[in-house]
């Protein structure tokens, strides 16, 4: 089964099931672009900052809006949906790689 994220106007949506398997407990993330790859850190203390975690539905859904973060990158008119995710335990980190078409626009 294959669990995917979406992103778009500089957000990223995350299904209920995504935040239950990865992020249950978490308030807020932090959203990065690096190597071509988009990654969501959670953040255990409120005191470190990132982006708010706001429920969307009943359902449990959750968005992290990080406008800055893609238009740095030059990806601020990014829409995917159903973008596969994993957990990096190296980063601590959801991970999806960004499409390739859309990779080549990222800024480095």
């Amino acid at each position: 089964m294959s669990i995917g994220i979406a992103v778009r106007d500089g957000s990223v949506y995350l299904p209920a099931p995504v935040v239950e398997t990865y992020l249950q407990g978490v308030a807020a993330v932090v959203v990065l672009i690096r190597d071509q790859t988009l990654m969501v850190l959670p953040v255990h203390h409120a005191t470190a900052g990132g982006c708010l975690l706001k429920q969307r539905n009943a359902a449990g859904d959750r968005v992290a809006q990080a406008h800055d973060v893609f238009q740095a990158h030059g990806l601020l008119a990014m829409a995917v949906s159903d973008l596969p995710v994993h957990w990096n335990s190296e980063m601590c980190a959801l991970c999806a790689p960004i499409p390739g078409e859309l990779a080549k626009l990222v800024y480095k």
